[in-house]
């Protein structure tokens, strides 16, 4: 433990390290993107953790850092370019008290709320859509229920990653925690991908731009 308590300790001074300083005329950003999902390997094939593997790809595609165990999050540090620093968050609070993680994440490394991005899947979508959005209601969507909840507001970017409503007879909530298929998986990887770019658009280009360019059908 103490050794885990060092490092995160190091962890923080990179990540936090003189915000206020200067590349040329440019000031440093550090950014949370946190996606949700459940923590365990009865969850990480389910359509809940889109959020994750999200997470996940943008860690490989930015060569991030070793994710540590802190603040009841798996947490990495990655670097998109020269101004903007990012923290990947996983909660493991279990998916609808996200909030109360990403929350402690955000107090202890000063970011504020409009340099976070969340991710997670949306039933309200059909399967394979993505959209952002700069603010809104859940729509019933506890994770993001939990989120507003713990920063006091409904001002929060979010990636929205169409899963589709199950057939009449199927219980949403069996549907969203149903271990997928390969071939299930497969058909999500697209949308994973193109989740993971839509993030890098909002950091580097503002959500308005982000959302002209990824919210349009087809």
């Amino acid at each position: 433990m103490g050794a885990l308590t060092k490092l995160f300790g190091r962890f923080r001074a990179r990540a936090a390290e003189k915000l206020g300083e200067r590349d040329g005329d440019e000031a440093k950003e550090t950014w949370l993107v946190a996606g949700l999902g459940n923590p365990g390997e009865r969850y990480r094939r389910t359509r809940h953790n889109l959020g994750f593997m999200v997470i996940d790809h943008l860690a490989h595609k930015l060569n991030a850092g070793p994710a540590v165990a802190k603040f009841e999050a798996r947490v990495a540090q990655a670097q998109l370019n020269a101004r903007a620093r990012l923290l990947l968050v996983q909660p493991q609070t279990f998916y609808n008290q996200s909030g109360r993680s990403v929350a402690a994440v955000a107090r202890y490394f000063r970011v504020p709320q409009q340099r976070l991005i969340v991710v997670h899947d949306d039933l309200d979508l059909e399967a394979g859509r993505l959209k952002i959005i700069a603010r809104g209601s859940d729509a019933g969507n506890r994770g993001v229920r939990s989120l507003h909840a713990a920063f006091g507001s409904t001002e929060i970017a979010r990636v929205r990653l169409g899963i589709g409503r199950p057939k009449p007879n199927r219980d949403p909530v069996e549907f969203v925690l149903y271990q997928m298929s390969e071939a299930e998986l497969a058909a999500m990887r697209e949308v994973i991908e193109r989740a993971a770019q839509a993030v890098e658009a909002i950091i580097r280009d503002g959500v308005a731009a982000a959302m002209n360019l990824y919210n349009q059908r087809g």
